[in-house]
């Protein structure tokens, strides 16, 4: 039992010390999506031009970074018309290009690695670019497509086809702090909390039970760590296999990388593994769902080398400059609980998150909780709408039927 102590003592620690940032990260990230409506993405990603792919990460950068949310939308940006490659690249924006994660990443491992990040991202978005125009032709897609069409389900199908932005005239801050705009605001962050709050507690419990289990010994070893020049090269290519292994996505394997980091692996290795949430067992299942099994082997293949390749351009581009933290000191291993500005920092933002979560209540966001895991219903809004409201709460923006009522759930899987 005192190793399990240890280990749940670690996972709270790390819950305490991440908190703030969390409720911040999502809640800037609602702002966004509150302004930018879902329906004006499809227009937008219709082929793989340079241009269009840019817009494309900046589009997924405003959106859900529920890695499954961010699956279900690709696909229905697809469905809709989308070009294939675009719409991956506004997936990969969407996990890997989100506000939270680079709070995060900031608070647990240093700056760095939030300017490695959003170094990356990109750099992946164009070697997968590459890949696709390499090697996936033209009747793969059209069978993709073919396997898109059938409409089956895969997880948080409702969540990825609510569109909850404000469409009210007005400057930025008068939207924004209307009540239409307070009321999107506190829909989107808490449906964004529920889409994630699984990753993100499998992930702690995961980091607390390696950071007190697996000795140091063990990762130094396992990362090469004694080999500097080996461990360079070892870590962006074993860093999205641990990735996969792992069951954990979104930005729940953020402390997980902190705990890798502390054990040894490279600093591009830390990077690829945190791109690899997109290549989870579950995740490729869905894409055998979405798209068939020769397109997802190949998005396997070609995610897994793009991951590679910009774990090794930011190792090198980062060890150049100089900008490799010296020392592995991620803020991972401490127990207990002090009072300390993380302390009030949390009060803080809990008092903002209860704020967030009773207007959500008080505004039917409840029923919307229900709707979560299949698509919603056009003929029948996700919630009651308060008087006056005009932000689309309704299942208005549903890419998976041309009349938009999208009933995925109905469906049954091979």
């Amino acid at each position: 039992m005192g190793a399990v102590s240890h280990a749940l003592a670690l996972a709270g620690s790390m819950t305490w010390e991440i908190l703030w940032a969390l409720i911040l990260g999502l809640a800037l990230s609602a702002v966004v999506q509150a302004v930018v409506p879902k329906s004006t993405i499809v227009r937008l990603l219709g082929d793989d031009r340079p241009r269009t792919l840019a817009v494309a990460a900046a589009l997924g950068a405003s959106s859900s970074s529920c890695s499954y949310a961010a699956v279900a939308l690709a696909r229905s940006l697809f469905r809709k018309g989308a070009n294939f490659t675009a719409g991956m690249a506004f997936e990969i924006g969407s996990t890997n290009l989100v506000i939270e994660l680079g709070v995060l990443l900031a608070l647990l491992m240093g700056w760095q690695f939030t300017a490695a990040e959003f170094v990356g991202g990109p750099i992946m978005i164009v070697l997968v670019a590459v890949l696709f125009r390499l090697f996936v032709r033209q009747q793969l897609v059209e069978k993709a497509r073919q396997q898109a069409d059938k409409g089956l389900a895969g997880s948080m199908e409702g969540h990825a086809a609510m569109d909850m932005s404000i469409q009210t005239e007005g400057s930025f801050w008068q939207r924004l702090f209307s009540a239409d705009g307070v009321t999107a605001v506190a829909h989107v962050f808490v449906m964004e909390w529920a889409a994630i709050l699984r990753d993100v507690v499998l992930g702690l419990l995961i980091a607390g039970a390696i950071g007190a289990w697996v000795p140091e010994g063990f990762w130094r070893s396992f990362f090469l760590t004694d080999h500097p020049v080996l461990s360079t090269l070892w870590g962006p290519i074993v860093g999205p296999i641990v990735a996969i292994l792992s069951f954990v996505c979104s930005i729940g394997n953020v402390p997980l990388a902190a705990v890798l980091w502390n054990g040894g692996i490279s600093f591009g290795g830390v990077i690829a593994f945190i791109y690899a949430d997109l290549l989870i067992l579950p995740i490729l299942n869905i894409y055998r769902r979405y798209y068939g099994t020769p397109m997802a082997l190949m998005l396997l293949a070609a995610f897994y080398v793009a991951m590679v390749g910009a774990g090794y351009v930011v190792e090198f581009l980062f060890g150049g400059a100089g900008l490799i933290p010296p020392q592995r000191s991620a803020r991972v291993m401490e127990e207990g609980i002090m009072w300390n500005y993380t302390t009030w920092l949390n009060v803080a933002f809990l008092i903002l998150a209860t704020v967030l979560v009773v207007q959500f209540v008080r505004t039917g966001g409840i029923a919307m909780l229900r709707m979560m895991g299949g698509s919603p219903d056009a003929n029948r809004p996700a919630r009651p709408l308060p008087h006056g409201a005009s932000h689309h709460h309704r299942a208005e923006f549903n890419p998976d039927s041309e009349h938009g009522t999208g009933h995925e759930h109905d469906r049954h899987l091979p």
